[in-house]
């Protein structure tokens, strides 16, 4: 008899079904044991050597894995394929030895980026060794976790009762809330002004346009400072007479963002569906492990704890071909698009979350599928197509406008999409939105030499604004780039 054992009994569900009668597929239901919380438990001066204990839930449930092994011949550790799943797969094998249940059975270690028949099947016609550089990695994280929260969190609960423990990790996120904090308290703010002014072409269109010489100066951003420069500024742009003094025009591409990682998941489940990282975690999940459709269960996103932006060949193609059914050849670029990750750190030998099955649309799911879960999948299907389309077009026109005078200049600035390419499908959510409010007009056709008429002109206070907290999506986004934390 065949054991295989995974982390949680909706993947084993799900993987029971792909295997048949010759397999029985039972949950650890994720670690089976950890360190006790009490003093020894991790010893730095012993060469860092460990004791390890199972809860009375986690005997519980690991009885049926042992009374499974007494009639097994081969057993099969498929747990997720990340640092914790290979540490899973170890607790197992070590508790097994341990109780000399392995005597004669063949152990290995499968993996699969996807719960599906064929990618099951294969991980088992292929199987591997445990990884030791992988466990060793889970060992030395699991004993930095206990000695800094085992020590630090009880001098955190004396001074501060009720509050929760300290951790190598969040101890550090804390710290850079707690930093930026302190940024936004010592901010002050500094007052500018900005002047518009609106125009009449010769054809009667309007243009807008903001101040950008004055006097013969270039203005930097806080250079009119109060209320009286600014309508001394606003005097000045209405006593002149103006035209057209040059026209900049240029092509530029808009690329793609890459497929999903985990924190670039939850950055936008953040801003696009209002979703924390937990519940994105939650959600996902479920899609990994399986959901029914019709019958036949089935993972419909690639295993999500991941920081790698790389997607296998077969996934390319299949997503250029689908491009091409559903939008035509002009959306499918010349060559495949590849990415690099930014991440520190990042273990890039995973795939980055996509659908299992690009035939899948969000629109037939939607059936199967909750109102979270459908959102989510929604987010990751179109992400994953549109990371292999064209590049969007845009023509961007920038028009200079002079004084008589040659003393005051305004700028009009603007943006037209000339070919949507993968913008028709997707485009990426912003943390901020700092942009030039004049960034997208459409600009009318004017020439140089052009003479146009002042409408009205008008001065806007502002003042400069502290950093902002972080939301959770940007405190994410700040803990990959320092590499601090991993996906799982």
């Amino acid at each position: 008899m065949n054991v295989v054992v995974v982390e949680s009994p909706a993947k084993a569900k799900t993987i029971n079904k792909y295997l048949g009668k010759d397999f029985t597929v039972l949950a650890s239901y994720g670690h089976i044991r950890d360190l006790p919380a009490k003093d020894g438990s991790v010893r730095p001066d012993d060469n860092f050597s460990m004791d390890w204990e199972m809860d009375a839930r986690s005997k519980k449930q690991f009885k049926d894995i042992t009374d499974a092994m007494k009639g097994a011949d081969k057993l099969y550790l498929a747990t997720d394929p990340d640092r914790e799943g290979e540490a899973i797969s170890w607790h197992v094998q070590e508790v097994l030895e341990s109780r000399k249940l392995l005597k004669g059975v063949d152990v290995k270690r499968i993996v699969f980026h996807e719960i599906t028949k064929q990618a099951v099947l294969d991980a088992v016609a292929n199987p591997r060794e445990i990884n030791r550089e992988l466990v060793e990695a889970y060992l030395a994280r699991r004993a930095l976790d206990y000695l800094v929260g085992f020590n630090l969190s009880p001098v955190l609960w004396r001074k501060l009762p009720g509050s929760r423990s300290a951790g190598r990790v969040q101890s550090v996120a804390l710290r850079l809330i707690c930093e930026r904090e302190a940024e936004i308290e010592a901010f002050n703010p500094v007052e500018y002004w900005t002047v518009d002014a609106k125009f009449t072409t010769p054809k009667k269109k309007t243009l807008a346009a903001h101040l950008t010489h004055l006097n013969g100066d270039k203005l930097a951003k806080h250079d009119i400072g109060n209320e009286k420069a600014a309508n001394s500024a606003v005097q000045t742009v209405e006593s002149g007479q103006y035209t057209v003094g040059d026209v900049e025009r240029k092509k530029t591409k808009r690329h793609p963002a890459p497929p999903f990682t985990t924190s670039t998941l939850q950055q936008e489940a953040s801003r696009k569906l209002g979703f924390g990282a937990k519940r994105t975690m939650q959600v996902a999940q479920k899609l990994y492990e399986g959901i029914n459709l019709g019958g036949e269960t089935v993972g419909l996103i690639t295993y999500m704890r991941t920081d790698a932006v790389n997607l296998s060949n077969e996934a390319i193609f299949s997503t250029r071909d689908l491009i091409k059914d559903q939008f035509g050849d002009k959306y499918v670029p010349e060559a495949p698009r590849t990415y690099k990750t930014k991440a520190k750190n990042a273990q890039e030998a995973h795939e980055a979350i996509r659908p299992t099955g690009l035939s899948r649309r969000p629109e037939d799911m939607a059936k199967y599928l909750d109102g979270d879960q459908l959102k989510l999948y929604s987010l990751i299907w179109k992400r994953t197509v549109a990371c292999q389309m064209e590049s969007a077009v845009l023509d961007q026109v920038g028009v200079a406008i002079q004084s008589a005078d040659k003393k005051t200049w305004l700028r009009a600035s603007g943006s037209v999409v000339v070919f949507d390419g993968f913008l028709t499908l997707y485009q990426e959510g912003r943390d901020d939105s700092d942009e030039d409010e004049n960034g997208d007009q459409i600009l009318p056709d004017v020439q140089v030499g052009d003479k146009l008429n002042l409408g009205p002109v008008t001065a806007d206070q502002h003042f400069t604004q502290p950093p902002p907290r972080y939301s959770e999506a940007s405190l994410v986004k700040k803990m990959e780039e320092l590499g601090i934390g991993r996906p799982s």
